[in-house]
């Protein structure tokens, strides 16, 4: 039997590698702790577990749900969106629930890249934007993120040829995984490029809502002619610690809405509808919540920053996302430098060339593991530090 080229081709997914390396050593007995993976520890609040167990238990949601959505979930989205960032949205043409985001983000380039077309890309990224377009049959672009340039890709340094072949772009703020920001002046480049190139922009704001020191992170469609353009990728994963029940949205320009919703109808029945409502009682009761677990994070990167200074890395205080993102010394590749703390701490890390190879001499750590496993792995880290484990 053989597999399809593009499964050949296709790179194990980083944190499939990452959790493999964690079972292996607690199969030996060894406790690692992990900083490697951003899946929230907090649990779900309690009010939308409880709106799930009730939807649950009633027969009308047992049976298939619809592609697009209830219209509830999607009249709570235009909601939402209209409260938090000033958007207004079409209910029925310019919001569609995701099972996930990751779904959409996979497969909108399906909906805009034909064989040989360019994808603009960021890198360090997500890998699902480099990956989705290789199944798509086209080829990614990769835009440099550098600390010169505040991980913001320089849009006038994109060849022509590039430009002239791009269908579409991503880009993600608050970004992931270096926890960069954007304003509202790179998002103006950003559509004037798009509508000057014919390109469609693709933007992947999961983390909007994980802030801090009272920093409130912008949406792309905030901007005037994103919504001529762009298509946002927001999720309930992080903002409601819901990782595990994938809900996601994708809202924006409407003909790309349509696209996305008849790939997906080809392919998925729907959101079971227990967990739509569910997410609805999470956009329209107690926002505190979103606050509260802002500062658990918040004090967790607060200790980290402290110890990863220490250490004597160069990391940039992020002001929002759950990452921070430490350049490493010098004499060492990411991947040999995460491979060492583990081996010398049972702390996992995650090498910055996961994200690409602009990602080379940094590592990401995320701060989403229990404080007590926080703390512990701090302690560990700083005692290889001090010991001179950690470089120069």
């Amino acid at each position: 039997m053989r597999v399809s080229r593009r499964i050949e081709q296709l790179p194990p997914y980083l944190f499939v590698q990452i959790s493999r390396k964690i079972e292996e050593r607690r199969k030996r007995g060894e406790k690692v702790i992990s900083f490697a993976i951003g899946d929230p520890d907090i649990p779900t609040p309690g009010h939308i577990v409880d709106r799930l167990c009730r939807e649950a238990r009633a027969p009308a949601n047992h049976r298939y749900p619809e592609t697009y959505g209830l219209d509830e979930v999607r009249q709570a989205v235009v909601e939402w969106y209209h409260k938090r960032f000033g958007v207004a949205l079409d209910r029925d043409k310019e919001v569609l629930p995701l099972i996930g985001s990751k779904e959409g983000v996979g497969h909108v380039a399906f909906c805009f890249i034909d064989p040989g077309d360019v994808a603009l890309i960021p890198d360090p990224g997500y890998p699902v934007y480099s990956v989705s377009t290789m199944f798509a049959g086209g080829e990614p672009y990769l835009m440099p993120l550098t600390e010169e340039n505040g991980f913001l890709p320089d849009l006038e340094k994109v060849p022509a040829e590039a430009a002239r072949r791009a269908k579409m772009m991503w880009i993600n703020y608050p970004n992931n995984p270096t926890g960069a920001v954007a304003e509202g002046d790179f998002f103006e480049r950003v559509v004037s490029f798009a509508k000057k190139h014919d390109i469609v922009v693709c933007h992947d704001a999961p983390y909007t809502e994980v802030a801090y020191d009272g920093y409130r992170p912008m949406s792309f469609l905030q901007v005037k002619g994103a919504m001529d353009v762009g298509l946002e990728f927001h999720s309930w994963s992080k903002s409601y610690n819901m990782t595990g029940w994938r809900i996601g949205m994708a809202v924006g320009n409407a003909e790309m809405r349509d696209a996305l919703m008849r790939f997906k109808s080809n392919l998925d029945s729907g959101i079971p509808q227990a967990i739509q409502l569910a997410a609805i009682e999470a956009l329209r009761v107690d926002q505190k919540c979103i606050a509260d677990h802002n500062a658990v994070y918040q004090s967790r990167r607060d200790r980290m920053l402290k110890v990863l200074r220490e250490m004597g890395l160069w990391v940039q205080t992020p002001r929002a996302a759950l990452y921070l993102w430490a350049r490493i010394p010098d004499g060492y590749t990411s991947a040999d430098y995460a491979a060492r703390i583990l081996d010398a701490t049972g702390v996992v890390v995650t090498p910055g060339t996961g994200y690409g190879r602009h990602g080379e001499g940094y590592i990401r750590l995320s701060v989403t593991a229990a404080d007590a496993d926080i703390d512990e792995g701090l302690s560990r880290l700083l005692a290889w530090s001090r010991a001179g484990g950690a470089g120069k």
